[in-house]
């Protein structure tokens, strides 16, 4: 069929295409739509000349109005620091015990410090701080290195048994595993669940009680309430970072832990690790 032949039913031509006799009519597109899609294509040359737009090898084209996203962001930045130059000198100034004396300064800390903890530490300790399994809790009383602000601020900088920073927090349990046969450490499980008055069998925990003396009490103490200056964890108080159920602690006595906590200090600013500290001294489990 002929290019430009008349439809006899709507006299409109035909494109010359028949496809098992039916023809396709050759419909101009609307004028409006037209004037649409070619502003659209001229609205884009421009937008890629003006704009960063082409993707290239190590980055892309600048755009000649030299626009940047970031650095938009480090201007706000930049003017957010400004106003707030007083409160960031006046926070590194102040001794940290201190900070709580001072409403309008330990205010700004906290809520400085929340952005921290959200952008830094909530994947671990959780949104709300309240821990998961491994992850300490920071909304109780129960802290493993002592729950003081002076206290949180040297966690924060320095971690927890990390290799990035000779002084973090370190201690290690043994895995008495190697030491221990099943049976005693069925035994000191057993002194172990009964620390917390939980029900338990007198008999066996009597026997764990005096291995429990032997191995464990150089650190957790002679009554099991733990020692901060070691780390070595409180066990009477029914808080448990891993699992308190006779299996986990099983697990625990046979194979020891080794949670390990990033130096937070050459990651953040010096008023950042004081801020955190603030905020988590703030969420009720500080001292």
């Amino acid at each position: 069929m002929s290019k430009g032949k008349k439809d006899d039913v709507t006299g409109q031509s035909t494109t010359g295409h028949s496809w098992d006799g039916i023809e396709e009519l050759n419909t101009p597109l609307p004028r409006w739509w037209l004037w649409t899609l070619y502003l659209c294509i001229f609205w884009g040359i421009l937008y890629t000349i003006a704009y960063p737009a082409w993707p290239m090898v190590s980055g892309a084209t600048k755009g000649v109005l030299g626009w940047s996203t970031r650095a938009n962001v480090a201007a706000d930045i930049k003017d957010h620091e400004g106003k707030n130059a007083d409160l960031v000198t006046a926070l590194l100034a102040t001794d940290m015990d201190a900070l709580p004396a001072d409403p309008d300064l330990n205010r700004y800390a906290t809520a400085r410090g929340g952005a921290v903890f959200r952008a830094n530490c909530s994947q671990c300790h959780g949104s709300g701080a309240a821990g998961a399994k491994g992850y300490p809790n920071l909304l109780d009383d129960d802290w493993l290195w002592g729950g003081e602000m002076a206290d949180i601020e040297y966690t924060v900088r320095h971690g927890i048994r990390n290799d990035q920073d000779g002084d973090a927090r370190y201690s290690q349990m043994p895995a008495f595993g190697e030491m221990l046969n099943r049976a005693e450490i069925a035994a000191v499980v057993e002194h172990v669940v009964s620390l917390s008055n939980a029900e338990y069998d007198a008999e066996l925990a009597a026997t764990g009680a005096t291995l429990f003396a032997d191995n464990c009490a150089a650190c957790h103490g002679e009554t099991g309430l733990g020692d901060r200056a070691q780390g070595a964890p409180n066990l009477a108080d029914a808080i448990w970072l891993y699992g308190g159920d006779r299996a986990t602690l099983t697990d625990t006595v046979t194979n020891a832990r080794f949670g390990v906590m990033p130096a937070w200090g050459p990651r953040l600013t010096e008023a950042d690790v004081r801020a955190v500290s603030a905020y988590v001294h703030g969420l009720g489990g500080g001292e």
